[in-house]
């Protein structure tokens, strides 16, 4: 026990292990499933938001869910964590319909993961005016999943309708627009797939 402490103050010195403490007993008292809720973080409809078990964060993360509209009669959770989450700092998860992450997902810094959008530009039939001010265009926008074991690197957009699967990797700096299949490494804006892991060869290969 007293070696785990000094190698904590070496760590983050006597004011970072502080602050741990503090945070670690905020996190027992307001968080009980999570392993660690770093402070400062924004939480917005946080009866719509399931954390999992063992979720730790970053700083100044931000997770917030669109209760316009929303039937607070009704236990459906917007936001659903699975277990083992880990991310970083400045994360922004801003969900109206349905956002899941599954088991074993890490999120780097600087992430954006949404499911909706102010005003519709894709549909057939019906697209927002331009000469209507954004913030007044109505949200439009379909669910968004995070298969197990997915890592998602720093400065990545992931936008509304994107499923991704089991295992795969996000690059760096990514705009995810369309789904990515399972076992993949996807890069890019808007990210494609560049390789595909090979559970026979056991390598990640280049996808032609």
């Amino acid at each position: 026990m007293l070696n785990k402490i000094k190698t904590a103050i070496n760590i983050y010195g006597y004011k970072g292990c502080f602050v741990n403490v503090f945070i670690y007993i905020n996190t027992l008292l307001f968080y009980k499933n999570a392993r660690l809720i770093r402070l400062p973080i924004e939480i917005r409809g946080k009866k719509f938001i399931d954390f999992g078990r063992k979720l730790t964060t970053g700083k100044n993360c931000r997770i917030e869910v669109t209760v316009r509209e929303i039937d607070y009669s009704k236990k459906k959770k917007i936001i659903e964590f699975g277990d083992n989450i880990v991310m970083n700092n400045s994360v922004h998860i801003g969900a109206k319909y349905s956002i899941k992450i599954g088991n074993n997902v890490l999120i780097a810094s600087n992430v954006f993961i949404s499911d909706h959008n102010h005003g519709n530009y894709s549909d057939p039939e019906i697209h927002s005016s331009p000469l209507t001010p954004p913030n007044k265009r109505p949200l439009f926008g379909k669910a968004v999943n995070i298969e197990d074991d997915v890592w998602i690197g720093e400065f990545t957009a992931i936008l509304p309708g994107v499923n991704i699967g089991k295992g795969s990797i996000i690059g760096s700096m990514s705009v995810v627009t369309k789904s990515i299949p399972a076992y993949c490494i996807a890069v890019g804006t808007p990210a494609r797939v560049i390789k595909k892991y090979n559970f026979e060869t056991q390598k990640w290969e280049k996808v032609i």
